[in-house]
Parts: C-alpha cells; structure tokens; sequence
C-alpha cells in the first residue's frame, strides 16, 4: 500500500488544507484522475493520483497539514477475499465517474443547491465552469426558487446581557489565500521603505487606434491594460533595477521581464504572471492575460502561474477609480497601479480641445529605487503608451 503525501505544489507552500475529496475511502481511482484539491498558499490546486488502486483517505476535509505528512492511502492490490463490501461488487464493476468542475463551480453549485452532475460543462472535455452553475440556475424551474418559509421569530435577548452596539457579529475565518495576502502585505508595509510618484497619460492615439480595430472586423482588442503591460514590459528592459529585488542587503537584477497582473476573485487578489512579457507581442499579452483572468475566476490557475513574476500591474480603472496607490508585491522593487481613462479639456494648438487622459501611480522600494531611475522609468512608460505605434510592432 503506497502513501499519499501533502504534496509540495509550489516553492513557497509550507503546508496545505485539504478542501475536499473527489474520491472516497473504498473507492477506485486511477493514475492522473483528480483525487483531491488542496488550498495552498496561492490557490486552489486540483491534484491528480500518482498511482492506481483503492483509496483509504487519512486526511479529513478542511485539516490542514504540513508538506510530507501522509494524508491517504492507495492500494494497488485487488481487494481481500473476506472483504464483504468490496467482494460484493463485480468486479468489472467501475465507480460513478465525478463531473469535472472547477472548485468555484462545485461551492456555487451547492450554494444554489444544484447537484455539479447535472449542470452541462461547456469548458475542455465538458468541464464545469462558475458560469455554467449561474446559467444552470437561472434555466431552473420556478417551483425551485421559491423562497423558503420564514424562520420562527428568534427569541428576545436576555436582558442580563447587554446588547452590542455593533449588533451580532459574524466571525469568519480567513482562507489560506486570504491569510497569506493579509501576511505578505503587512510584511511590505512593515519593512519596505516605500514612495509613491505619479503621471498623466495621453491615451488619445490608443483609444483610436483599439477604435479602428473595432471598425476592421470580429478581431480580439487588446484592453488598455495589455497596453500598459506592453509599454512596462518594454520599460523595463531598459530599467533593470526596476526590474529587480533588494533581497538580504543585496540588489537581485532578474535576466526575464514576468510582469504580474492583479485579478480579484471573489474575497480575494491573485497575481498571475505574464512569463517574458518584453518578447510577446501586444496581441499575445492580450490572449494571454485573458486565458490567466478567466483561469484564476475559476479556480484552475496552477502553482507555477503565480510565481516568477518580477513587476506587477493593478488596475482599478474599469470600477471608476481614477487614481490610487497599490502596496508592492514583495519581494518586487515596484508596482504600478493604473486608474479610468477620464475625458479632460485640454489646450492643444491655442484652442480647447477633448482629450482622453489616464492617471499612473508608481510605488517603489527605496532600498533599491531612487526618484530619479523610479521618474525615468515612469517616463518610459508614459511615452510607450503615447507612441502605441512601438508596443503594436
């Protein structure tokens, strides 16, 4: 019988919480068949058996353990002749096969109190997406929205006990996600001496240029935010020291350009990494930053995605925010946060003219950025984005 441990899925995962079991004690699994997703530091990860054989879970749902400590069996023998249960079935017999889902899928599911099996999955290999469940529960019949009968009334407090002036209050425990953004961003404030520098862009020739595109056909527009991943990635090339970490009272200066992009998930921040985004064209930054955003509000980005980056964008501009300041992913030396494109009256040519205007704020870490390479890489990036011409090429 071999021995399934909490595996290592990422360099910085100390331990992991098993989030539930896709197989059961007893049954079946197979050599690459999900067996068990597991919340790590960065995500939830979906893992996949190793072996083949009949499964003895050690581990509950919801513990957490450290990596290495043994949360399951697998027997890869037949089962014991005296076995009364298992004997019992044929055994050409195979267990029900799970629907593929994603874990937000399946925790929207039983939330709207759908069975995952019987939504249709319109994703790879008919997997289950969040908004396969959000169609499934609006093509629901009435009778089953309708809502429950009211609770009995509660009962009046004691009046021994004084009442609240804040009301009850509801105690909910941070995910593993939660608390290790909680962490990393109390360790940047805590220990990087951080400043902040801010410029206006003129994002007139981009707003025309994605305009034109609109009007050339059913074609994928880059968003303004590949736009600024583009025009950082370039920048940064020439900026090395942005590019880097002051780490152990040394400069790291990175040889890949992987810029991190900020998407919120739901009570969450993941930072997918665009891996070498100075070699990728505009349109691939596009493609991919979309497949990361869709991946990350599904719950399917893996370990590897969410490391490696060397710059971060954040990007508040489509809720309205036009400017603001983001706290620097450690252990990077910069993050830029991106605000709404504003229209503004502007004096071009001695008259009064209609401009399209985007706010960017800068926040470095002093140990290893100075004003002066910090305002040269800002200005870098201001003229890339009022140039598009050069991040299209």
């Amino acid at each position: 019988m071999a021995e399934v441990v909490m595996p290592r899925l990422s360099d910085s995962m100390e331990e992991g919480t098993i989030v539930r079991w896709l197989k059961r004690t007893g049954e079946s699994v197979s050599a690459g068949e999900d067996l068990v997703e597991i919340e790590t530091d960065k995500a939830t990860v979906t893992y996949e058996s190793e072996l083949s054989g009949m499964l003895t879970v050690g581990a509950a749902d919801g513990e957490t353990l450290t990596v290495g400590t043994v949360i399951g069996r697998i027997d890869g023998g037949p089962p014991a002749a005296g076995d009364g249960a298992r004997s019992a079935s044929r055994p050409d017999a195979s267990p029900p096969r799970r629907a593929k889902a994603s874990p937000v899928a399946r925790r929207l599911a039983e939330e709207r109190g759908l069975e995952v099996g019987d939504v249709q999955g319109t994703g790879p290999s008919g997997r289950i997406s969040k908004r396969d469940v959000e169609a499934a529960a609006r093509a629901r019949p009435a009778v089953l929205s309708e809502p429950r009968a009211p609770s009995p009334t509660r009962p009046p407090r004691p009046t021994s006990r004084p009442l609240s002036p804040k009301g009850d209050v509801d105690i909910r425990e941070p995910t593993r996600i939660q608390s290790t953004i909680a962490r990393r961003m109390a360790e940047a404030k805590a220990t990087i001496p951080d400043f902040t520098l801010s410029t206006e862009v003129d994002m007139d020739a981009i707003v025309r240029l994605r305009e034109d595109q609109v009007d050339s056909g059913p074609v994928q527009i880059p968003t303004l935010n590949d736009f600024v991943v583009r025009a950082c990635a370039l920048a940064l090339r020439r900026h090395p020291r942005v590019n880097a970490s002051y780490r152990e009272g040394r400069f790291e200066l990175y040889e890949r350009v992987n810029v991190g992009v900020a998407v919120a998930i739901e009570d969450a921040l993941l930072v997918p990494t665009v891996f070498d985004a100075d070699t990728k064209s505009l349109g691939q930054i596009a493609s991919e930053t979309r497949a990361l955003a869709e991946r990350a509000r599904e719950g399917k980005l893996a370990p590897p995605e969410l490391a490696g980056g060397t710059f971060t964008v954040s990007n508040l501009g489509m809720y309205g925010i036009t400017e603001f300041v983001a706290v620097i992913n450690p252990p990077q030396a910069a993050i830029l946060a991106v605000g709404s494109l504003e229209d503004r009256a502007v004096l071009r040519d001695g008259a009064m003219k209609s401009s399209s205007r985007m706010k960017l704020t800068l926040t470095c870490d002093h140990r290893i950025l100075y004003g002066a390479d910090a305002a040269a890489f800002l200005q870098d990036v201001r003229t890339n984005l009022e140039r598009p011409l050069r991040l299209a090429l």
